[in-house]
C-alpha cells in the first residue's frame, strides 16, 4: 500500500519540525537551487508538491515570486502557518489548476519520490503545459538503488516505509535512473540546462540527482 495523502496528513507537523532547517544544507542542493533561481525568467514560480513549504520559503527569501501546491491538506495547513506571507493551495501535480503558460518556473523537488517511473511522463507533460516558453523546471529525486535496500515494485526499484517522522506510514519510495529521467523529460518537450548526480551528503542514504531543464522558446 502506498498511502501518500494519509501518511503525510498524519506526519505533517513532525515532518516540518524535522526538515525545515535542512533547506540547502547539502552543497549540491544549494548549488542547484541557486542555479534554478538565476536561470528562471521573471514571473510566478510554482513549488509543485511543496510539502510544508520549506523550499517555497527558501526561494521566496531569494527573491522569487513563488507559491506552493501540494496534494496533502495537512501539509498545506502547516505551510500556511509556517509561512503566512506566502500562498499555498491543495492540488495535484497531475491536474494543476493553472492556465497554459502561466508559470515562469516550476519545482518538482522530491515531490514525485513516491511516484513510479511509468507515471512520470504524465506529470512532466502537465508541468510543460503550465510553463511559458523559456520557463524553467528543476526536478530533484533519489538517483539509484545501490545500497538503498530497493527492490522491484512494478517496473521501478523502490523501498517501502512503515515508519517515518515519528509516525506509522505506508509509503513506497522510488529511485530513478538519471539517464531515464533525462529521456522522459526530453520526450515531454524539455531541453536540458544541467544535470547533477552526487553521492549521499549529510546523512542521505542514497545518491541524489537534479535535472534542470527549460521549455523551448519556439515549439
Amino acid at each position: 500500500m502506498n498511502d501518500i495523502e494519509g501518511s503525510y496528513n498524519t506526519a505533517a507537523t513532525d515532518y516540518h519540525a524535522m526538515l525545515k532547517d535542512l533547506v540547502g544544507k547539502g552543497v549540491a542542493e544549494r548549488v542547484m537551487l541557486t542555479y534554478f533561481s538565476e536561470k528562471v525568467p521573471p514571473g510566478p514560480v510554482g513549488d509543485l508538491g511543496c510539502g510544508t513549504g520549506r523550499i517555497t520559503g527558501y526561494l521566496a527569501e531569494a527573491g522569487l515570486d513563488v507559491f506552493g501546491i501540494d496534494l496533502t491538506p495537512g501539509m498545506i495547513e502547516v505551510a500556511r502557518k509556517a509561512y503566512p506571507e506566502l500562498r499555498f493551495e491543495v492540488g495535484s501535480i497531475f491536474e494543476l489548476d493553472l492556465k497554459d503558460g502561466e508559470l515562469a518556473g516550476a519545482l518538482l523537488w522530491y515531490s514525485l519520490v513516491h511516484t513510479p517511473t511509468e507515471q512520470l511522463p504524465a506529470a512532466f507533460a502537465e508541468v510543460h503545459r503550465v510553463l511559458q516558453p523559456g520557463g524553467t523546471l528543476i526536478y530533484g529525486y533519489k538517483a539509484a538503488p545501490t545500497g538503498s535496500g530497493a527492490v522491484p515494485v512494478g517496473n521501478t526499484a523502490a523501498y517501502h516505509l512503515t515508519t517515518a517522522y515519528g509516525h506509522d506510514v505506508a509509503l513506497d519510495v522510488f529511485v530513478q535512473e538519471p539517464a531515464e529521467v533525462a529521456s522522459l523529460l526530453a520526450a515531454a518537450g524539455f531541453e536540458e540546462i544541467a544535470t547533477l548526480t552526487h553521492a549521499p551528503e549529510w546523512g542521505e542514504k542514497t545518491p541524489q540527482a537534479y535535472n534542470l531543464v527549460r521549455k523551448p522558446l519556439s515549439l
